[in-house]
């Protein structure tokens, strides 16, 4: 039985590979950063996460059922976190620069179109920015 030829990528291969790594972390990162989350469509703003806050701590105080009260404190660790991680996120224009250099590429190697990015909430203008044009789907055209 013969030996196996052994197959060794070439140069472009392994950049090509690298690009799509790098543009894929650019876009997660600049999607993380936005509040864009895989169960959440919705980002909940820094002074939202406070209003709750203050809302949790007077709770807190008049709650009498020790089980209710730790569930409330639970809650106001979390939000707080939140906060925290919020107002610590990255450079964001740095973010959204590595997202439009690697939107168009990504999207046609991913096959996402236009509407996609509108329905997660990527702004129009973002979308044009990054050079991802605006398609019709199927569905609209009739």
């Amino acid at each position: 039985m013969p030996k196996a030829a052994k197959r060794t990528m070439t140069k472009e291969h392994k950049d090509a590979l690298a690009r799509g790594r790098q543009e894929a972390a650019s876009v997660r990162a600049y999607l993380s950063a936005m509040g864009v989350e895989k169960r959440r469509g919705r980002k909940v703003s820094p002074a939202t996460m406070k209003t709750r806050i203050s809302e949790l701590k007077t709770r807190i105080a008049s709650e009498s059922n020790p089980e209710r009260r730790l569930t409330l404190i639970q809650s106001r660790h979390d939000l707080e976190d939140r906060l925290a991680a919020s107002s610590e996120q990255a450079d964001l224009p740095a973010l959204e620069k590595a997202f439009v250099s690697a939107l168009k590429s990504y999207s046609e190697r991913r096959g996402i179109g236009y509407a996609a990015w509108r329905e997660l909430g990527v702004s129009a203008p973002l979308l044009k920015k990054a050079g991802v044009p605006r398609t019709r789907r199927a569905s609209d055209a009739s």
